[in-house]
């Protein structure tokens, strides 16, 4: 299988937890144990707000990959 830039995007440096929701886009848990969000690079969805702990960044970020189907494709690559 072709890794593309929705399944294996180039980590951040401040990647905590990357799952992947049901088509294989990558869903990230960005920021520190303490201050973390998420985003989905399938639907482009998440949850921007960085003041929350990691526990709740994965709940929210897991409840939404096993939901989402989205596999967005940048139209212009």
């Amino acid at each position: 299988m072709k890794l593309s830039p929705i399944t294996a995007p180039a980590e951040p440096d401040d990647l905590l937890i990357r799952m992947h929701n049901q088509v294989g886009a990558a869903v990230d848990v960005t920021g520190t144990p303490g201050s973390s969000y998420w985003a989905c690079h399938g639907c482009g969805h998440g949850y921007s707000s960085i003041d929350h702990h990691v526990d709740t960044s994965r709940a929210r970020a897991n409840d939404h990959a096993a939901g989402c189907r989205a596999a967005y494709h940048r139209l212009d690559r």
